[in-house]
């Protein structure tokens, strides 16, 4: 159940994640990083890896997005 919802919160931060691509909108990645560092840490306490892999993934996407724009675009 656990995994569940971290992939869910996942997929929230993986959403407001894709709009922050867009020049000029990369401070939405700074709302992106606590939602995704969240579902990590409710994924590490299932059993299973997935959802947690999955935050993580989209946590570093939101990272290199963020040190490309100077950490404010």
């Amino acid at each position: 159940m656990l995994n569940f919802i971290s992939i869910l919160i996942g997929l929230v931060a993986l959403i407001l994640a894709i709009p922050s691509t867009i020049p000029f909108l990369g401070w939405g990645n700074w709302l992106v990083l606590p939602i995704a560092v969240l579902g990590a840490g409710i994924g590490a306490l299932s059993s299973s890896n997935g959802g947690r892999n999955f935050c993580l993934i989209v946590f570093v996407i939101a990272v290199i997005r963020l040190s490309l724009g100077g950490g404010l675009l």
